[in-house]
């Protein structure tokens, strides 16, 4: 019995020593926790965005706690950070066809009516930026009582947008029923590859 005990203690430990570690996707590292607006995140996944043979961007997503579910991350409350590092160089034109396309996929049409102007307000603060090199780091950013913050290489980018509504539009580009890419989605709801 004692060392049973004693084998579950150190499974434990493992356990949890290795879930302190950062992850690694395609050679970018993310944090298994981090601080955002004086709140404590968890690394809830990450993976890699790839189109035919080429690695695009890793990405990682932060909650204030982990969720296996598309419906426990929408309905996440607190800070939440998307962590994208470009493996390619990429233009401000890519990431808005993108997030255009990955928008209306997931979204009614009443919902797509209701993110409109806001679309259209952080498409033009991706536009201002003309393109992002490869390992620039880009967070999107939901804040409580401010909204979705674009910050590039540490530094906030045009408007804050308001509205939860609107980051979970966000989320579900990768999150959604048509996500940007099955197994991309898997990985950020932390699920086995």
């Amino acid at each position: 019995m004692k060392i049973k005990h004693f084998m579950a203690a150190l499974a434990i430990l493992t356990l949890t020593a290795g879930s302190a570690q950062a992850m690694e996707v395609a050679g970018v590292k993310f944090e298994e926790r981090l601080k955002l607006e004086q709140q404590d995140l968890s690394l809830n996944g990450a993976g890699l965005r790839s189109k035919v043979f080429f690695k695009v961007y890793a990405v990682g997503l932060y909650l204030p706690a982990k969720a296996a579910e598309v419906d426990g991350v929408l309905a996440a409350k607190g800070a939440k950070r998307l962590a994208i590092v470009p493996l390619m160089e990429l233009s401000a034109q890519q990431f808005v066809d993108a997030l255009s396309g990955g928008i209306a996929k997931n979204s009614s049409e009443a919902e797509a009516a209701a993110l409109k102007e806001r679309v259209q307000t952080f498409e033009g603060n991706l536009l201002a930026l003309g393109k992002a090199a490869k390992g620039t780091p880009i967070t999107l950013d939901w804040i409580p009582d401010q909204g979705t913050r674009l910050t590039v290489a540490g530094q906030p980018q045009g408007k804050v947008i308001p509205g939860e509504d609107f980051y979970q539009a966000l989320l579900r580009i990768w999150l959604g029923n048509k996500p940007a890419q099955g197994d991309l989605k898997d990985a950020l709801l932390g699920k086995a590859q």
